[in-house]
């Protein structure tokens, strides 16, 4: 099959591509796919809530573990405990390339089953490990099948939901993370608050094992792909346009993360608000993230680009409001979270659709690679974040840092955008001027005058 490489813009002669999956997810029935995606997302909640959950907790998992720090000096202290975020962060990192290429050797139904049970075993130990180093422990090995599971699911889902919805599919992937920060954060900061930190992680252990049992009754059973090899994954790293993409996310969405890190600290330092009012702010965040998913996955499959253009700069406008008024009162607060999650939001199906057409055969490689950028993303915003209020700047400082972060991605998406459409007018022109009387299996490229 001859093609234009996207990298190179010249003519190339690509091997047909191996078996395709059974057609299994044709014969389905509507409430058997309705299930199905239920059950992904399922798991996708219990990621969201485990990855999140420990942000709005963050002070009491301090004064367990860390008491005498938090005694001396709660600054490095909370700053300190951040350390846990970060840890998950890069077991996303570490785990998602890593089990993408092993992927290869199973289905796809096998290895989200699969990642489910790592997720509950990685929890279970986050909840029950009796030192903060341990603990940092549990939460990188809780975090490395994060990505493969997201990276996964977000195929089966767009598999599920048809031709011509894959940003759909990768919204609703992604629909049981937003609503866990819709819902699921929220009461369980508040059973944290109740109960302790510890019975948060132990019912996302139950969440988990029951995303195991919903996916083995729901999801249709597929056999692996004949023919792929490892080696054919990673021809994608070769891209130099897949590296542009991790380290737009790794970099643009930092300042999100530099932010919601300490939004428990913000709530009750910087607005003044009592304890008891940051499970509202984190509703009003979830409900943002919910709102902005589901509209970045509509507007993803209308235009990949034009979502990025205009979802960016909104971002960042939200980023710079909520630094204006997050001393002001609650409500401000709430509303500026509200606006930064829906924004922040609206981008990531367009992102991840982006790095799965980018990686092409290596779909999960690609999916999966854009939780571990957005993990990069985590772990740095959360050292930056903790690094400015070590410093002394205070708990608005992390906010300078995200506006920083926010404008530095965009500018980085719209220069690459810029390249590829002068890349694609340059290969049109290319193809113009050398244009030879072929038939056959090179197919008639017309060029507007």
């Amino acid at each position: 099959m001859t093609t234009i490489d996207d990298q190179t813009g010249t003519a190339v002669t690509r091997p047909a591509e191996p078996t395709t999956r059974t057609g299994a997810h044709a014969a389905l029935t509507p409430a058997r796919r309705r299930l199905a995606l239920l059950a992904i997302a399922l798991g996708g909640f219990g990621i969201g809530g485990s990855e999140f959950v420990s942000m709005g907790l963050l002070p009491g998992i301090a004064d367990s573990l860390l008491p005498g720090l938090m005694a001396t000096d709660p600054e490095r202290g909370i700053a300190h405990a951040g350390v846990a975020i970060s840890a998950y962060a890069l077991g996303v990192v570490v785990g998602a390339p890593v089990l993408a290429l092993l992927s290869v050797r199973w289905s796809r139904t096998s290895m989200i089953v699969a990642m489910a049970g790592a997720l509950a075993v990685g929890t279970l130990l986050s909840g029950v490990m009796p030192t903060f180093e341990l603990t940092v422990a549990a939460r990188f090995l809780a975090g490395i099948p994060h990505g493969a599971y997201f990276g996964v699911a977000s195929l089966l889902a767009a598999s599920l939901m048809g031709p011509g919805n894959q940003g759909k599919g990768v919204a609703f992937a992604l629909s049981g993370l937003t609503v866990a920060n819709l819902a699921g954060v929220p009461v369980l900061t508040a059973v944290g608050q109740a109960l302790g930190w510890r019975a948060v992680y132990l019912l996302l252990t139950l969440v988990f094992a029951l995303t195991v049992v919903a996916l083995l009754r729901t999801v249709p059973r597929e056999t692996k792909v004949e023919g792929r090899r490892m080696v054919d994954e990673l021809a994608a790293l070769r891209r130099l346009q897949l590296w542009v993409i991790i380290g737009i996310a790794a970099i643009g969405f930092a300042g999100a993360f530099a932010v919601f890190s300490y939004i428990a600290d913000i709530t009750t330092r910087v607005t003044g608000a009592p304890a008891a009012a940051v499970p509202w702010v984190l509703v009003a965040a979830g409900l943002g993230m919910t709102i902005g998913n589901l509209v970045g996955g509509a507007g993803t499959d209308r235009s990949l680009e034009k979502t990025l253009l205009i979802g960016f700069p909104l971002y960042i406008a939200s980023l710079v409001g909520l630094f204006l008024v997050a001393h002001t009162s609650l409500t401000a607060l709430i509303v500026g979270f509200f606006l930064v999650n829906l924004t922040n939001s609206v981008l990531n199906p367009a992102m991840q659709t982006w790095l799965i057409r980018v990686a092409r055969r290596s779909e999960v490689l690609g999916a999966s690679l854009n939780h571990a950028a957005f993990n990069v993303a985590n772990a740095l915003g959360a050292a930056l974040g903790s690094a400015v209020i070590a410093a002394g700047f205070g708990y608005q400082a992390p906010m300078v840092v995200s506006i920083v972060l926010s404008v530095l991605g965009f500018v980085m998406v719209s220069g690459t955008l810029v390249a590829l459409r002068v890349r694609a007018r340059s290969t049109l022109r290319t193809l113009r001027e050398n244009e030879l009387p072929v038939t056959g299996s090179i197919p008639a490229v017309t060029v507007d005058a």
